[in-house]
């Protein structure tokens, strides 16, 4: 039984034979949806599409083997994908090298997070992500999804700023120069996953979209790409852009090379023991500049890059003794014949254009496994993605833990969110080890694996062992997969997750709520590319709201109902007695509210001058802590200096506990501490009575004088 604890997967024994095949077809159906749409995922999270097949192989399996959901399928997800680029597009150019090494950091990270917070039963941990404010990021998310694919659905560019509206408005400037095979590519996958899911929803609806317009774009040789040089370039503004980014480009790689040998100089000096601390500081004083200066040119020429993409030309072939020629659309000499085709710059490098003339397809994908090795490790990179990693962490567990419990609820199984999180944190852990990005749990994926009839997580397995073949055999059959595809198949797998209905019902259920959920929905637009300040923003506002719904809670003064109940006098207009003051608290006593709930006892007291008895009706009173103690300590010694006697009833164990361990209990007395008010209420009144039989107190005291018809009448 322990051994189960660590291993959780040993659970599944003895395997059963129709087990194992349901698992066996539930694996294969999730396979034929998760293949495409791991690309799809990569692409969103600014990588080469093949690295979402990485991210869909081991981290999958892992986390069913060390998970405690059956149905879980883990894997590349949307929001994870688009918080991961959102993260790392200010370090790095998306797609480039450095930016695939730090998203794979990026994965050893949240798994690091993760497994330690499942390993020390920190699971509670993602409630400070309330679920109005996981409902406006979502909804938030899903829409920046949905338009960040725009720019591939019509074949045009999309520039990358500190401003994601920017950017859409500049797709949709370019609308007019759309590609259209692209755009009728794109338009297709729509119409297909849409007319299946509506009229055959059983069939793998993405998958065939896929299948029939890779092979459509491999009939008609929809890519077309091309190479020149800058000095082919015509347009004399345009040639100096492209001049200027090859010379940045160059300045780029000197820096690199500088800093690679100060970084070594640095560590060599450190581990001489001669190094003087001067030459020390001066080394990471020449690092810091040189990083500061590198990051301005790459910011330069990400600019650059921008500038150029939105240009489009037309080609003159070459002739003998005549290189070839670009020009801007619309200057092409009347005597000079085009090649008929619309060329985009889509790269530079070291003075040498990459030209692209047709749609974009997937392209070339590395056969075989990934390489299994170390993610490149950085103690600053680490410290700088870390508040992004956290994001990464609790929403990609909050989405996974969503599905899990519901899918729970369906098949009667338990769910355990440490472990859980464990086994999501190994499988981010190993597939960091084979380059894969962040993955989490998938709704849809899981709900298909669920409705395919799986029971165990070898499901799961199965899943990773159909995306290794695929890893090892099928990657030719992909290389001509249009990119507009792959965006009309994130675009339909967003589209389930926006739903304004939640942040209606979250408005309606409490002002605060819907508020927090708002706000969340357009920081996080606002925002963007930067998705976790929105994300941050709305869970510090939902705690403060919390915290100022606690700092005022409920204080009533009660009064004794026909019933013989203690009520809310103003709200039922009951008589109070001029003899006892009973208040009832609804809240925990804790630092942000001591101020006020003394300030109302106090008020309370000096509007019934003649009593001399108070009564806190403590029910609702959960949690004290030191501050809450220390102000009740402070009013009855206040009150009692002024002939009042305080006392409690209700009081909840957890509180006696507190009151026990700080002296307050013998303070205030066992003598003042009762069950129940009607306790509280005979002492409270014996007391009165024996220093003036004649008052009259039955507007607090209740006297049973009969029954009718099995009615009890009080007086």
């Amino acid at each position: 039984m322990q051994l189960k604890r660590f291993l959780p997967f040993l659970n599944w024994l003895p395997l059963r034979g129709d087990a194992v095949k349901a698992d066996f077809i539930a694996g294969i159906t999730v396979a034929l949806v998760l293949i495409p749409q791991s690309m799809a995922y990569a692409q969103l999270a600014g990588l080469p599409p093949y690295y979402g097949l990485y991210a869909a192989f081991l981290p999958g399996i892992i986390a069913a083997l060390w998970g405690s959901s059956a149905q879980l399928a883990t894997g590349p997800v949307a929001v994870v994908s688009l918080l991961t680029a959102s993260t790392l597009a200010p370090l790095a150019a998306t797609g480039s090298s450095q930016f695939i090494a730090l998203a794979i950091l990026m994965a050893l990270i949240v798994g690091i997070i993760q497994l330690a917070l499942g390993a020390f039963k920190l699971g509670v941990v993602v409630n400070f992500l309330s679920h109005p404010v996981i409902v406006g990021f979502t909804n938030a998310a899903a829409i920046i999804i949905g338009l960040s694919q725009l720019n591939k659905l019509f074949g045009v560019s999309m520039g990358r700023s500190e401003h994601f509206i920017q950017d859409i408005w500049g797709v949709l400037q370019q609308v007019g120069d759309s590609h259209i095979p692209t755009l009728l590519m794109g338009v297709s996958a729509f119409a297909i996953m849409w007319g299946l899911k509506k009229f055959a929803p059983k069939m793998p609806g993405v998958l065939i979209a896929v299948a029939l317009t890779t092979i459509v774009s491999w009939a008609i040789g929809f890519e077309h790409n091309s190479k020149g040089m800058v000095e082919e370039i015509m347009d004399t503004e345009v040639k100096t852009l492209a001049n200027e980014f090859s010379q940045t480009e160059i300045k780029i790689d000197e820096l690199n090379n500088k800093l690679s040998a100060k970084s070594a100089e640095l560590k060599q000096h450190q581990k001489s023991r001669e190094g003087s601390n001067q030459r020390t500081a001066a080394l990471n004083y020449e690092i810091e500049l040189l990083k500061l200066e590198l990051k301005d040119a790459e910011g330069e020429n990400r600019k650059l890059a921008r500038s150029m993409r939105k240009f489009l030309f037309e080609q003159v072939s070459a002739t003998d003794g005549q290189p070839a020629k670009l020009y801007l659309v619309g200057q092409v000499p009347r005597s000079e014949k085009t090649d008929g085709y619309r060329w985009r710059i889509k790269k530079v490098s070291k003075g040498e254009l990459k030209l692209v003339g047709g749609g974009e397809v997937v392209g070339a994908i590395p056969a075989g496994l990934p390489k299994f090795d170390l993610p490149k490790f950085s103690w600053d990179m680490m410290a700088t993605m870390f508040s992004g990693a956290l994001v990464i962490s609790l929403v990609g567990f909050m989405e996974a833990i969503s599905i899990a419990k519901a899918m729970a609820a369906k098949t009667k199984g338990r769910i355990d969110p440490n472990q859980e999180l464990i086994g999501q944190g190994l499988g981010n852990i190993v597939g960091s080890f084979s380059q894969a990005f962040p993955a989490s749990g998938s709704f849809s994926r899981s709900a298909v694996n669920l409705n395919a009839g799986a029971q165990t997580g070898m499901s799961s397995v199965f899943t990773g062992v159909i995306v290794l073949v695929t890893l090892l055999f099928l990657t030719p059959l992909l290389y001509h997969l249009p990119q507009a595809v792959l965006a009309a198949v994130i675009m339909m797998a967003v589209i389930g997750l926006v739903n304004f209905k939640a942040i209606k019902h979250a408005w309606h259920t409490h002002k605060h709520d819907g508020i927090a959920s708002v706000v969340t929905f357009f920081a996080t637009l606002a925002f963007a590319p930067h998705l976790d300040n929105g994300i941050m923003l709305g869970a510090g506002l939902a705690i403060i709201l919390y915290l100022y719904r606690t700092m005022s809670p409920r204080v009533a003064i009660l009064g004794r109902y026909h019933d013989g109940t203690l009520r809310d006098a103003k709200v039922h207009n009951l008589p109070v007695s001029e003899y006892i003051i009973a208040i009832r608290y609804d809240g925990s006593l804790y630092f942000a509210n001591v101020p006020y709930f003394e300030d109302t006892v106090l008020e309370a007291v000096s509007n019934s001058p003649c009593a001399k008895h108070l009564l806190i009706v403590s029910d609702g009173i959960n949690q004290l802590d030191a501050s809450g103690d220390e102000v009740i300590h402070h009013v009855v010694e206040r009150l009692r200096s002024n002939g009042i006697r305080v006392v409690f009833s209700g009081l909840k164990k957890q509180v006696l506990d507190v009151m026990r361990h700080s002296g307050l209990f013998d303070y205030v007395g066992q003598e003042n501490i009762f069950p129940d008010e009607d306790k509280a209420l005979d002492s409270i009144y014996a007391e009165v009575l024996e220093a003036d039989p004649d008052a009259q107190c039955r507007l607090m005291k209740h006297y049973h004088i009969g029954d009718t018809d099995g009615v009890k009448t009080w007086l």
